[in-house]
């Protein structure tokens, strides 16, 4: 499958410089496609493409964004089988993750951004004055590969809600769906030049994105550094930056929870999509006299898991992304052995049942103390530390130990001490008794987790600047 091409200003393009890679199935170590990485050039065509097309759209009527929104979500529904397909490929998410959570969610952004702008009141009297709510202009849009439609769709929703064009680069690793998704959108029939896709990797297409002077926002999800880099490059030109990066989030078990249930919840949770979550719940904080149950049940929880081919409909983990994940997980995984955890599931080594593909065993380490590595860095991949804690101001003040604040969890059969818990974490979105995704809601971090937010009305104001209109009588 060869996609050497990128989508500029309404058309399918050759690069400037053409420079193939490999689309790795991280199932089978093999190949399956070929995309070609961008450049400085590649991305100037693109900035000033979108730069051109934003003088038109911005000033396009809500009616018509909501026309091209809709075309949108008819064309991702039709194709959304395919979408998944391509998702199972390129990053091993199971075919049963990938279409109920990988398409289904990113379609959901979409829905939402329809939803938002339905009502949304770009201006609003304030007194004397006026308040304009208008496009922030053109965005550039960097989107990794571990939810790569999620993010895509995350990003590129609102901002083409809000009037503003696109720059779009996803990660190199999983490109095809993005690539896919670009189909879609072409199809939907917008304007040419509001929606750009340009493949490459960070230290290129990424670096030009986030300190092209025609581009007047940066979106980014990624790690922290990363991100750091973005907004060092960003500040030049005193761009909006929107971050959503690292985490180490905590899942507080208080001692009214139900122990078993919460712990089989909370190895399952943080095994999601083999572990390759920003906001995986991998520090379970448990009572220290429920240390034995925990570990039965967390036992459990881990042999109920079926690795396998992401292909086959009843497996429920597939493949880490890359060799690069697989040396750093099993880095970290030999560093709690060596700190001295105690390895209650797992281990390091290829689980024994995988001949091919860049599984890992999923892992759950008990005795884990907060200075240890595990429960320090994000891992991304299916590692668990398991804290012990005798007090819940001990374990408020273990969970916001980190210099993460993407999310944390909470458990406990009263709501109101659950509630009360979840105040005193420093984080920016906090789930309670195993309470769902909610699209609508605000997401992103507190302290090297990012800033800003995505998804609901809170994403949708990202790209949105304000005017006051003065001089109006009242």
């Amino acid at each position: 499958m060869q996609s050497l091409k990128f989508y500029i200003d309404g058309a399918w393009v050759d690069p400037v410089t053409p420079s193939p890679i490999p689309v790795i199935n991280p199932a089978t170590e093999e190949a399956f496609a070929e995309i070609s990485l961008g450049s400085r050039e590649d991305v100037d065509r693109a900035a000033k493409a979108a730069r051109r097309a934003f003088a038109s759209y911005s000033t396009v009527r809500v009616e018509e964004r909501l026309g091209y929104l809709q075309r949108i979500i008819d064309g991702f529904r039709a194709r959304l089988p395919e979408l998944a397909r391509m998702m199972t490929l390129e990053m091993g998410s199971p075919i049963t993750f990938s279409t109920e959570r990988q398409a289904t969610v990113a379609l959901f952004h979409f829905e939402e951004a329809l939803r938002v702008l339905a009502d949304y009141k770009f201006e609003e009297r304030m007194g004397p004055g006026i308040v304009r709510h208008e496009p922030i202009g053109v965005c550039g849009l960097i989107t990794p590969w571990n939810w790569p439609l999620n993010q895509v769709a995350s990003k590129v929703a609102p901002a083409l809600a809000t009037g503003c064009t696109v720059v779009l680069k996803p990660s190199e690793i999983a490109p095809l769906s993005a690539m896919l998704f670009a189909e879609i959108v072409h199809d939907a029939g917008l304007p040419p030049g509001v929606f750009n896709l340009v493949n490459g990797d960070g230290p290129t297409v990424g670096e030009a994105i986030a300190s092209h002077p025609e581009i007047d926002m940066v979106s980014f999800t990624g790690s922290t550094a990363a991100g750091v880099k973005v907004a060092k490059l960003a500040a030049d030109s005193v761009k909006r930056v929107a971050q959503e990066l690292g985490g180490k989030s905590a899942n507080i078990i208080l001692d009214d929870a139900d122990v078993r249930a919460a712990v089989i919840a909370g190895v399952h949770a943080c095994n999601t999509n083999a572990g390759q979550n920003c906001q995986s719940p991998t520090r379970m904080l448990i009572p220290r006299a429920q240390r034995e149950t925990a570990f039965a049940a967390a036992r459990e929880a881990v042999a109920s898991i079926r690795l396998g081919d992401p292909l086959d409909p009843a497996s429920t983990m597939g493949p880490l992304v890359s060799p690069a994940q697989v040396a750093k997980v099993q880095d970290l995984i030999q560093s709690g052995l060596d700190e001295g955890a105690t390895l209650v599931a797992g281990g390091t080594g290829r689980p024994a049942e995988q001949a091919r593909g860049y599984f890992v065993r999923p892992t759950v380490f008990g005795d884990v103390t907060p200075d240890m590595r595990i429960a320090r860095e994000e891992i991304f991949g299916p590692v668990l530390s398991i804290i012990s804690y005798d007090s819940e101001d001990e374990a408020v003040a273990i969970a916001n130990d980190t210099p993460f604040g993407l999310a944390g969890f909470v458990q406990s059969k009263d709501l109101a001490r659950a509630r009360g818990v979840a105040n005193r974490i420093r984080a920016g979105r906090v789930y309670l008794n195993g309470a769902p995704f909610d699209r609508s809601l605000p997401f992103g971090g507190y302290k090297q987790s990012g800033n800003g937010r995505e998804f609901g009305v809170a994403g949708f104001e990202e790209y949105l600047e304000v005017k006051a209109l003065l001089g109006f009588p009242e």
